[in-house]
């Protein structure tokens, strides 16, 4: 699982170019001087992303480098369309962001199972002469090429989509905490670094409530300069509704560990810091009341804190419902926020009209080039 556990991926793309239009004459026994027949070539292939809720990585693409799509073809006589390149579908995972390598800007990002994304728009197919016949001009000798391909290196990364992201030092008790709540078998060993990719699992709150939980590997300070496994696993808790950070109980300075958690986090991404967190003190069983009450007192007051144990079993209900109502508390803050003036209601006749693109094309069908 670890060496098939792909994140990050970056491909040359091409799309197919546009076929050329044809400028044939009508040529027959009975019509021996008929007007212009070309027809308009095919479009060239797109290259598109699709959501695949089956796959977990980005491993098919790790060994294709280079993707290109068909070319169209060339329109011919009696006003036969030229076929469309064909296209080249991706399928990639829930959470897959894509990114033009150069400049670093975000195309899309695809959360849905069968979301699809046009990563490279084939050209347009050129016109044949029969679209240029006029009164004044009844025998065009010329007809349109099609447009050229588009082409540059895109980078896929990966985002696991979970409820709950884990974060602590290596050696917290967090592979052991997912084990221990849900199915997820993660290696769990007593030395640092056992974790290596992001592990996913599922809990059960109570009843029929679950929610998905993600073991990312441990952080050490300096992890923003390269340290350790540095940050190149932190995407995967971007999309967290609520960060748990773990500090176990036998930590020589707990508050020492948050802040430094903390600092990692804001070098990285500072929106971070406004999510929910909860600290958790793994390892509880290695307390007694006297012990509890000392470590306690070091602990930040601004975040809810828990002692559990994944061993004994100790506090782990408590944390799954308090980690269930920080879940529901953000679904509910995210489903009520009001829609932008400047968003058109998807009911809206409006919202359903075609305008027009920079070359002036009409965004009904009927006015494109390509439509019949």
């Amino acid at each position: 699982m670890e060496k098939n556990f792909i994140d990050y991926v970056k491909i040359f793309c091409r799309s197919g170019k546009g076929g050329q239009g044809s400028a044939h004459f009508l040529r027959d026994r009975s019509n021996p001087r008929g007007g212009p027949d070309g027809g308009d070539g095919g479009r060239g292939g797109h290259i598109i992303l699709q959501a695949n809720a089956q796959r977990w990585t980005l491993l098919p693409l790790k060994y294709r480098k280079h993707v290109f799509a068909g070319d169209g073809g060339a329109g011919s006589r009696n006003n036969r369309h030229g076929a469309d390149g064909e296209d080249v579908v991706l399928e990639v995972p829930l959470g897959t962001v894509a990114k033009i390598a150069e400049t670093g800007e975000i195309l899309a990002e695809l959360t849905e199972d069968g979301e699809r994304f046009e990563l490279v728009s084939g050209g347009r197919g050129g016109l044949g002469n029969s679209h240029f016949k006029s009164s004044t001009n009844q025998a065009p000798r010329y007809a349109q090429p099609g447009e050229p391909s588009s082409e540059d290196w895109y980078i896929l990364e990966l985002k696991v989509l979970a409820d709950v992201g884990l974060v602590g030092f290596p050696n917290a008790g967090k592979s052991t905490l997912l084990a221990a709540i849900s199915a997820a078998k993660p290696k769990v060993a007593s030395y640092a670094f056992t974790t290596l990719v992001p592990n996913l699992g599922i809990v059960s709150a109570r009843e029929d409530r679950s929610f998905v939980m993600a073991d990312i590997p441990g952080i050490i300070e300096g992890a923003h300069e390269g340290k350790g496994l540095g940050h190149r696993f932190l995407r995967h808790i971007e999309r967290n509704a609520v960060l748990l950070f773990l500090i176990p109980a036998d930590a020589e300075d707990h508050a020492e560990q948050h802040r430094i958690l903390l600092g990692e986090l804001e070098a990285y991404n500072p929106a971070l810091l406004a999510k929910e967190r909860i600290l958790g003190i793994s390892k509880a069983d290695l307390l007694d009341a006297e012990l509890r009450a000392e470590v306690a007192e070091e602990l930040p007051t601004d975040v809810q804190t828990l002692f559990f144990s994944a061993v004994t079993g100790e506090g782990l209900q408590p944390l799954k419902d308090l980690l269930w109502q920080c879940i529901s508390a953000d679904l509910l803050e995210r489903t009520e926020q009001p829609r932008s003036p400047f968003e058109l209601d998807p009911d809206a006749p409006e919202a359903h009209e075609g305008g027009t693109d920079a070359e002036g094309w009409t965004g009904g069908e009927a006015g494109h080039p390509d439509a019949p």
